[in-house]
This record gives C-alpha cells, sequence and structure tokens, in this order.
C-alpha cells in the first residue's frame, strides 16, 4: 500500500490489536457502547430509521426489526445518513471508468454481483475505509503477513476483477512497491493463468477456494511452480477436501477468511487451524433460523444478521446476509475474546429444496452433499438442480473412478433427508464453469423455488426412472 495509506490505516491496525488483547467482558461493553452511539447518531441523521424503528428507540436489539437488501435498496436515500448521497448518483458514479475515484471525493463504493438482478451498494466514508482495510490486514496478519517496510512481498490474487467487487476496491487501496500486487481473473483460461503465476512466482496466494483447489491440481501436476509461503482463501465453502488438496500441495500454509461486500472482513482462521473468529469488536453476528429467533452453539443457522458498529455513513443493524453458519459447541476461550465458527456451509441460496416423502417439502442443506463428493479424486465439482433432477458435474476426475458408484452414494445421502429422490446424472467436463466474477458454487439451483408443479415433475421423473429398472 502506498506510504499515505499505511499511514492512515496503521493507527486502526494498532488499535485492533489491543482489541485482540480484552477480556470477553471488556469485549461486550465495548459492543453495548459503540452500538448506542451508533444507533443515537442513526436515530438522528437517518430518516429510514427513525420510522422504521419508531417506538423502539429503547428496545435491545433483538427486539428491532430485520433490515433486507430489498429494503435497503428501496430506500436508500432516506437509509443514508448524508442528505447529499443519492441512488441515482452512485449507479452513475459506479458506472464510470475511473472506478479508483471516490463518490463525492470522500465515499468509496462496493456492491454485490447483483446474481439476482439487484445489487447492493455500500459507502464508507475515510475512517470507515480505513476500519475495512484493517478487517482485511487483520485476517493477513492472522496468517502471519504482518506490515512490514523492510520487506517487499509479491502477492498474486485470483478473484475477480470487476470494480465493483470488495477485494478489487481494496486492491485499488493497498497497492504499493511494498506489496508488488498480480491481479489475476479467475474466469481467466487456466493455461493462461498458470503460466502469469510461474514467471510472477508469488511469496503470497489469494484465491478463491474452487481456485485455489485447481491450482493445487496443476502444482501436483508439475504445471505450476510455485512456492508460497502463505495462502488465503474466500468467498466461496472451503471443504475438508479442497483444504487437503492445497495442503498436500503447498503445505498447511491455507487460512480461510469470512469477508463480505457489506462490511469487509467478517472473521479469519488464526495459527490454531480450528475456525475462523468472527471480528465482534467491529460487528455484532447474530446467527439466527429461518424465524430470526438466535440458535445454539454447534447448529447451523439459516441466515445472519449483521451489525455494522463502525459505518454511520449507511448504517446497517441487523442487516439480513443469507449464510448458513455454526459457532463451535464452545465457541469462547480464556486466552481470546472473540467467538470461534467452525462451520460455514454455504449461502441458504445453495439449500436445494425436494419433494418430501410425505409430502410438501424438504430443505436439504449443502453439508448433506461435501462429505459424498469430496470423496471424488477430481479437480472440482458441482451440483446442479433443475426440472429434471440432479447433475453432477465432475471436472479432472483422477484414476478409474465409477460414475455408477457415485450416484448410488448421493442417492443413499438423500435417502436419510425424507425425500423422494430425484433423478441424478453425472457429466464428466473439462472446467467447473464460472460466474462472471469467476466463481465456481458448489451448489446451484436453477429452479427460482420449487413450485408444486416442479415438484411433481420431479417425483414423476423419479418414478418413471425406478419403474423401468
Amino acid at each position: 500500500m502506498s506510504i499515505a495509506t499505511i499511514l492512515s490505516v496503521l493507527p486502526t491496525l494498532r488499535q485492533l490489536r489491543k482489541q485482540e488483547h480484552w477480556t470477553r467482558e471488556q469485549l461486550e461493553a465495548h459492543q453495548a457502547q459503540t452500538l448506542n452511539q451508533l444507533r443515537a447518531y442513526v436515530y438522528q441523521h437517518s430518516p429510514f430509521y427513525q420510522q422504521f424503528h419508531h417506538g423502539l428507540l429503547d428496545r435491545s436489539l433483538s427486539e428491532l426489526p430485520v433490515l433486507t437488501k430489498s429494503m435497503m435498496m428501496e430506500h436508500f436515500d432516506d437509509l443514508v445518513t448524508d442528505r447529499t448521497i443519492h441512488l441515482e448518483d452512485v449507479r452513475a458514479h459506479m458506472n464510470m471508468p475511473q472506478t479508483d475515484q471516490q463518490y463525492l471525493d470522500r465515499y468509496w463504493v462496493t456492491a454485490t454481483s447483483g446474481s439476482s438482478g439487484h445489487p447492493g451498494f455500500f459507502l464508507f466514508n475515510r475512517s470507515e475505509w480505513a476500519i475495512v482495510i484493517g478487517s482485511f490486514a487483520r485476517g493477513q496478519e492472522w496468517g502471519g503477513l504482518k506490515v512490514n517496510l523492510l520487506r517487499r512481498r509479491k502477492m498474486a490474487v485470483v478473484a475477480s476483477t470487476t470494480a465493483l467487487h470488495m477485494s478489487f476496491r481494496v486492491g485499488m487501496t493497498v497497492q504499493s512497491p511494498w506489496m508488488k500486487t498480480l491481479r489475476l481473473a479467475a474466469a481467466e483460461p487456466l493455461p493462461s493463468i498458470v503460466e502469469k503465476l510461474n514467471d510472477f512466482q508469488p511469496d503470497v496466494l489469494v484465491a478463491y477456494a474452487s481456485m485455489a483447489r485447481i491450482l493445487a491440481e496443476e502444482q501436483h501436476a508439475g504445471r505450476l511452480r510455485i512456492k508460497p509461503t502463505v495462502i488465503f482463501s474466500s468467498s466461496e465453502v472451503l471443504t475438508d477436501e479442497t483444504r487437503r488438496r492445497v495442503e498436500d500441495a503447498w503445505g498447511k500454509i491455507l487460512f480461510n477468511e469470512y469477508v463480505a461486500t457489506e462490511s469487509g472482513g467478517l472473521a479469519a482462521e488464526r495459527s490454531d487451524h480450528r475456525g475462523q473468529y468472527v471480528f465482534e469488536d467491529l460487528v455484532i453476528f447474530e446467527i439466527v433460523d429461518d424465524q430470526n429467533r438466535p440458535v445454539p452453539p454447534g447448529v447451523y443457522g439459516d441466515k445472519v444478521l449483521l451489525t455494522a458498529l463502525f459505518n454511520r455513513t449507511q448504517p446497517l443493524i441487523r442487516y439480513e446476509l443469507h449464510d448458513s453458519i455454526k459457532l463451535a459447541s464452545e465457541p469462547y476461550s480464556t486466552d481470546f475474546p472473540f467467538a470461534l465458527i467452525d462451520g460455514i456451509q454455504g449461502r441458504t441460496e445453495d439449500t436445494l429444496y425436494f419433494p418430501g416423502a410425505k409430502g410438501g417439502e424438504v430443505a436439504v442443506h449443502p453439508n448433506v452433499f461435501h462429505p459424498v463428493m469430496d470423496t471424488v479424486p477430481t479437480n472440482g465439482w458441482q451440483i446442479n438442480q433443475d426440472t429434471n433432477g440432479l447433475t453432477l458435474l465432475l471436472a479432472g476426475v483422477r484414476g478409474s473412478y465409477s460414475d455408477d458408484l457415485l450416484v448410488q452414494k448421493v442417492e443413499q445421502a438423500l435417502g436419510t433427508q425424507g425425500i423422494v429422490i430425484p433423478h441424478v446424472t453425472v457429466q464428466r467436463v473439462e472446467a467447473i464453469p464460472k460466474g462472471a466474477s469467476g466463481k465456481a458454487p458448489l451448489i446451484k439451483s436453477h429452479l427460482a423455488h420449487v413450485s408444486p408443479k416442479d415438484l411433481q415433475r420431479l417425483t414423476r421423473v423419479r418414478s418413471i426412472e425406478v419403474a423401468s429398472q
């Protein structure tokens, strides 16, 4: 990062380091105090929250309504606390070619991918953006990558090069002679990525989980020849098998991070490799079921309600993230104040719905598939659902693996879920298809939601197959 950027972020980073040595009681007191200050500011400056929380100004956080992305975007101009900010101007700014320029010369803007057709926009002023940068730096420090002006490093990032993406915006801010950075689009042809990485020889590798696995296979095959000292993965589910393949290629140097466009770094892995510790000095993190009721440690929630304690420009109070995660059964330790996440099974959009054996529909979560699919000796896999059932995509299968055996294992796993088992087929492909950002999700449904007609068709397809056997 530039010297000016380092000087602006270092005080934030020093404060974050101090907060890691708090007791749990100190952390909770900080959360309560900062939340009260945030709410007092918001109720003075946000017309939206004045109405949204009307009659609830003295209620506890858990009693406040949930904010969805669609609600936030619908009321954007009234939700933000600077009356000069207007959504249409933000959209126009993000369509400008010079995207390193701040909106209104004082706000950094990021955006969600808009895969649903409705992207969300998020603004940060200078001090808030310094905290976002600090959150990324914290995750890297926990992986052993500390800011050191006396040592130059080379970082390769294989992710999104879309200007709206959080990682790209952060990368634009921190690029510097201290950290020479090669940014490659994950959607770029693999031989080109391999060639550029071999030429660059990075010390640090940052990649989506799916890309980290592909690169590990290229390293095993001898086509990729790099020697990173640390690897960071984020933005996709990191399965046990993907971690194993990456560690087989380069050693136990992989650190997983949990990042959101809405607020930057949310959690990261430390050297104990037990899971990811939530940055609870920056956010309040509620893991809840589909009715917004808290779930206990050791149980997967249906979503996360995020309250960003540091963002007053665009306040997010109980903002809904569709991520299914769980805290460790014993999430708190005596020597570290932050709660520990030991499971992330993906976004709730990754949940597939099937006709129930006793009627209705049944949700099948991604973790039902992960243990089965990870037994396949492959460079990558993806499950696609449509009205004809499930298609299991396999890329780069090694050895003589039986597709029929995989179908049998998937059907057995689904048989424990109380559903009418769908038609399951295997398709071997050269590469797993990626989205515009270069991500390759493990689970994809091509159904907006399983309608009664779809349920009937899924049931009928399976019945016909069984009758023909």
